[in-house]
This record gives C-alpha cells, sequence and structure tokens, in this order.
C-alpha cells in the first residue's frame, strides 16, 4: 500500500546505513524522498586513490546518495539525490529553497546527519580527543538545528508536517562516551524543543531509536553480508537480535502515515516497540528486540525510560 503517496520528504544523511534504511522505507510507502548527504559517485571517484583503514573509516566507504535515491525510486517512490554539507548553513537554506520550488511542500523532515563513528572514543572526557569530540558535536548536533530552521518554515506554510531526529537509545544510562552520550542525548531535547514551539502549529517532533543495526559498516566489521550475517552471532550474541536499517525505516514510514501521530510529539520511541504496535516486520519477518537480550545477560544496566514523567516535568 502506497500510504505516502505524494507526500515529499527530506531525509538527511541518507547515504548508508540508518538514513539509507529510512529513505528507502518511504520510498516504499510511495513517497518523493530527497536524499541528502556528502559523498557522491564523483568524490568518491577522487577518493579512490586512498586507503581504506577500516569499516568505520566513512571517507572511503563506497555508499553514495545517488545510490541511495536510486534504491528509493525501485521501491516504488521517487529518489532524488541532493550533495549537501549540512554544516553549511548556505547550502541547507538552498536545499529547501529548491524543495520548495520544486514541490511546493515538506510533509517529512528526518534528521540522521552523524559522522561521528570516526570521532568517537571510548574514553571518559578528560581523556577524550577534544577536537574529535567538538566536531562531533558540529556534526551531529549543530546540523540537525540548522536543518530544522530552514525547514520548519516550509512545513508551517504547508500546515501539517512530521519531523524525525534519530538517536541512539531511548534511556537516562550512559552510553559509554561523553560526547556520543552528550550528542544522542541531545538529539532526544532537539525533538521535544520543537514540539514544544511547533505544539500550535500541529506539527509532529519526536525522536526514535533504531536497535543493532546491521549497516553496511557493521556487516564489513564482523565480515559478514545480509545474507550469511547470522555467522556473526557466535562472535557477538547480541548480534543475534540486530536489524536491517530497513526496519527502523519502516517504523519511520509508519508514523508518517499516522493520521494520529500528533499524539506521539516530543518524546522518544523505539523500534522496537513502535514494529508491534503498527505491525510491519523487518525484511525477514522478524520484529528484532535488544530488551531480552539485555535483561538476561546484563542485569545490571540501568535502563531508565525517558518515559512520561520525565516530558510531564520538562514540560511544566
Amino acid at each position: 500500500m502506497k500510504s505516502l503517496k505524494d507526500k515529499v520528504a527530506v531525509v538527511a544523511g541518507a547515504t548508508r546505513g540508518t538514513g539509507r534504511g529510512i529513505a528507502c522505507a518511504l520510498g516504499e510507502a510511495g513517497a518523493i524522498v530527497y536524499c541528502t548527504g556528502r559523498s557522491t559517485r564523483e568524490n568518491r571517484k577522487a577518493r579512490e586513490k586512498g586507503k581504506k583503514t577500516n569499516a568505520f573509516d566513512l571517507a572511503n566507504r563506497p555508499e553514495t546518495i545517488e545510490e541511495t535515491a536510486e534504491m528509493v525510486t525501485v521501491r516504488g517512490g521517487l529518489g532524488i539525490h541532493v550533495q549537501v554539507d549540512h554544516t553549511d548553513e548556505e547550502q541547507v537554506k538552498k536545499l529547501f529553497a529548491r524543495v520548495k520550488k520544486e514541490q511546493g511542500k515538506l510533509d517529512i523532515l528526518v534528521n540522521d546527519i552523524w559522522g561521528g563513528d570516526e570521532l568517537t572514543e571510548w574514553k571518559p572526557l578528560w581523556k577524550h580527543s577534544l577536537q574529535k569530540g567538538m566536531l562531533m558535536i558540529e556534526r551531529a548536533v549543530n546540523t540537525h538545528i540548522i536543518t530544522s530552521h530552514y525547514a520548519i518554515p516550509l512545513m508551517i506554510e504547508t500546515g501539517s508536517g512530521l519531523i524525525v531526529e534519530v538517536t541512539d537509545g531511548n534511556h537516562f544510562g550512559y552510553r559509554g562516551s561523553f560526547f556520543y552520550d552528550l550528542v544522542k542525548t541531545s538529539v532526544i531535547r532537539l525533538a521535544f524543543l520543537q514540539a514544544t514551539e511547533l505544539k500550535k502549529h500541529k506539527i509532529t517532533a519526536l525522536a526514535i531509536t533504531p536497535g543493532f543495526i546491521r549497516s553496511e559498516a557493521m556487516l564489513d566489521y564482523f565480515g559478514v553480508t545480509e545474507e550469511n550475517w547470522r555467522d556473526a552471532v557466535k562472535k557477538r550474541p547480541d548480534f543475534g537480535e540486530s536489524e536491517t536499517p530497513l526496519y527502523v525505516g519502516r517504523a519511520v514510514a509508519a508514523l508518517a502515515a499516522d493520521k494520529k501521530v500528533f499524539k506521539k510529539t516530543g518524546r522518544v520511541y523505539s523500534v522496537w516497540d513502535i514494529g508491534p504496535e503498527y505491525g510491519f516486520t523487518d525484511i525477514d519477518g522478524r520484529q528484532p528486540d535488544m530488551r531480552p537480550w539485555f535483561e538476561k545477560n546484563m542485569p545490571n544496566f540501568k535502563w531508565k525510560i525517558c518515559d512520561e514523567t520525565f516530558y510531564e516535568y520538562w514540560g511544566s
């Protein structure tokens, strides 16, 4: 069912991983999807002379925004690739001017700009590279703010809209690194702030977290493909509850198609809860859920959910 036919979406950070999965799922539902990112086929050729150091060396990964846009179209939507560095305000401004000129509206914005894998050090603040940490904030928080700043006026003109902030985790627990935790928690707060300011416009803003994503980089890291990914479970038992990027994409598509989604504004949701609620599955028919694994194998993990009490307190 093409439940999002004629809907216009911008997926900021759609080159690979979660962003690509979300763009493809919106395509499945029939949406027009602008796929943005920095990696294009042209600059990929220029980087081919560089040496790939590891799976998470994103500067040397092969994925491009053109490929993502083509995948969107193959799945039934219309994929449009646009090279955008979301740290550059002028480029972001031009992006939404183009969307307005070509489509006249914007229905869905997904803020999935990240670029922090190669910057993350699993160390406390005083041992973490300050340069890398501050760059992570610029890439993964400032970019979301800049993008929403230019997208929101177009949504207000449209009279409705959905803003999705992609994070990691829906809990208060420490995520293993000062800057990583700061960024992922800040993204949840961005959803709440936008929801608060857009409440009178009936524009929904929320955050969503995937589970253990089988991204292109993660598959390469374990030396497997999507076809034989279960071979990696021997190395990492929790990988058995991993999911494809398309699963969180289907969560976003389901939320975008929900006429009562405004009831969810301002909060953070997990794909393992959204899947059963809306009834969609991953490509293999499963609904992966990391919680049982954590409860069994990591009983001391502080899984304090960002619940309604939190939002009622901060929203008072």
